[in-house]
């Protein structure tokens, strides 16, 4: 009896210490897909991502169209080329993958054949965590993006769905990146993170996005002329004009919970998710294993 209550405890012990490593993140990897309608899209949670790279993990973002739409005056096989290339370049600077689909910009459908890409991606990453746009916004492939992603979610888990990629064992996380758009229902922030220490390399992720932040979106919002020449000048200018999308304001009660409110009040930016209720859900049990650099929950 002594030796059977011996090797219980050191059983115990054993999970113990198990339970204590996967908390703080030591003893596990996960596997997290980013995926946006456009090159530069997946970027919208570039702190997030650079937090979970710096504690080892493996992040992929991914493009469903190659983005050859978007300029003003660059031709489409250009620009596509361009684009993938400054994506990759991205991803280069959080240390990451970043690829880019060959789909058309402004032409994605949700169509099966679409979805079978999504499903293919998301179990080829084997992911544990998959982001993504909420099926509401003003450009239709962020609407389809959405709508693709919450069709294959489910679908990663049967077998004879795509039976020549293996299927997931279990549902990965699906959360939405935030958004601000309220009809038909507004974004809800279920997790924030402080990206404070992340938001100048989040910075610099858009800054390879040359076409897009300096020359394609100033012309479309009419203010191209204000895009400085310099590339010194033209970094600053973005931090100026972009930074602002990240304000932590609108999220600060949800920041003060996790954070509590001496950090939670002085966090100037942050990146918000919402679970989607498509796959495995995400709670106060699991957060931390999800997002293991924000503080451990007090029990």
């Amino acid at each position: 009896m002594k030796k059977i209550s011996v090797v219980f405890c050191l059983l115990g012990l054993v999970l113990g210490m198990s339970i204590m490593q996967a908390q703080t993140g030591q003893d596990y990897k996960l596997h997290i897909i980013i995926i946006g309608a456009h090159p530069d899209d997946p970027d919208e949670m570039g702190g997030s991502a650079y937090k979970w790279v710096q504690l080892g993990h493996d992040v992929l973002m991914v493009s469903l169209t190659n983005g050859d739409a978007g300029h003003q005056s660059m031709k489409a096989d250009e620009l596509a080329k361009t684009r993938r290339e400054e994506a990759r370049r991205a991803g280069e600077v959080i240390g990451i993958r970043y690829i880019t689909l060959d789909n058309h910009d402004g032409q994605l459908m949700p169509t099966y054949e679409n979805r079978l890409q999504v499903i293919k991606l998301i179990r080829e990453q084997k992911a544990d965590l998959v982001i993504y746009p909420r099926p509401y916004d003003y450009h239709p492939d962020h609407r389809y993006t959405g709508v693709l992603v919450n069709d294959a979610a489910y679908m990663v888990t049967v077998p004879t769905i795509l039976p020549e990629v293996p299927f997931l064992e279990k549902n990965p996380v699906f959360l939405y990146m935030s958004d601000g758009f309220t009809h038909p229902e507004p974004f809800k922030a279920d997790v924030c993170v402080d990206i404070d220490d992340a938001i100048e390399k989040k910075m610099d992720m858009y800054h390879q996005h040359t076409c897009q932040v300096y020359e394609w979106l100033p012309f479309n919002h009419g203010i191209l002329e204000q895009v400085p020449a310099t590339e010194t000048e033209r970094r600053a200018w973005l931090g100026k004009q972009w930074k602002p999308y990240w304000d932590a304001t609108p999220f600060r009660a949800k920041l003060i919970e996790i954070y509590g409110p001496e950090r939670g009040n002085k966090i100037k930016y942050c990146e918000a998710f919402q679970d989607s209720e498509y796959g495995t859900r995400l709670t106060k049990e699991n957060l931390h294993y999800y997002f293991p650099f924000l503080p451990a929950q007090k029990q």
